[in-house]
């Protein structure tokens, strides 16, 4: 495995919580973790934090690799396989506090997509956020009881999501099911697939190579602009 070293950008302050080193973005009063896809804390997660971040928010990054990076799917695989789901629920839960805590943060949201999409509904359940966005990710029975979340939850699908049992049609109806409260919502988008945000190919050279080894559909300009806005008006509305 690579070790990854964080891009020496200024802006981003890393900062030990717990066990856990996390990338910070300092904005306004509310508060938004950031959860990683199964490659780990890479460039795209990162450009999702500091698109919130434009919208107003603090945001924070948990490393939850410890530095790592999956660069093709075997090691990503093998990262996500690996991880301490439990403990990895800790972390972000020690960011939520950190967050509210030490940067006096007035109401704290998650946002995770694939493997932290799935993290981000552990997180809704267990980790005291105000807020779940969860992109294309859908955790097990052992990890969360998906009817057991009471706060607001924004959850985005493509409807071409061939990943089965985790962010397929058939996963998205699952958790549509299961989540029955009220601002519980999941949305599905057609013509596009598993990481419809990533608006970079990484880790592939192109689209189409992503396209060829994994089968997720090439990039929607406009089926990313309408989730994020959605996104903006989500937390608009539920942190405060």
């Amino acid at each position: 495995l690579i070790r990854f070293t964080m891009s020496p950008s200024k802006d981003f302050e890393t900062v030990t919580i717990g066990d856990a080193r996390a990338l910070i973005l300092q904005g306004g009063p509310r508060a938004v973790v950031v959860l990683q896809e199964w490659w780990g804390v890479n460039d795209v997660v990162k450009a999702h934090a500091v698109r919130l971040h434009e919208l107003g928010y603090t945001v924070c990054i948990p490393d939850l690799y410890k530095g790592k990076l999956g660069v093709d799917v075997e090691e990503a695989h093998h990262l996500m396989s690996n991880l301490d789901w439990p403990a990895a629920t800790i972390e972000i839960t020690d960011c939520v506090s950190y967050l509210k805590i030490s940067l006096e943060a007035t109401s704290v949201g998650v946002i995770g997509f694939c493997m932290g999409g799935a993290l981000a509904l552990v997180a809704a359940q267990k980790a005291g956020v105000e807020a779940c966005v969860s992109f294309y990710g859908v955790p097990g029975a052992d990890a969360c009881d998906l009817s057991a979340i009471k706060i607001p939850v924004q959850a985005h699908f493509g409807d071409k999501d061939n990943l089965a049992g985790f962010s397929d049609p058939e996963a998205a109806k699952k958790l549509s099911e299961a989540l029955s409260g009220e601002n519980q919502n999941v949305l599905t988008y057609e013509g596009v697939g598993h990481a419809f945000m990533n608006t970079t190919p990484d880790p592939y050279p192109d689209f189409e190579a992503r396209e060829k080894t994994q089968g997720f559909p090439v990039l929607d300009e406009k089926a990313v602009a309408l989730a994020w806005d959605r996104v903006k008006t989500f937390f608009d509305s539920t942190l405060t």
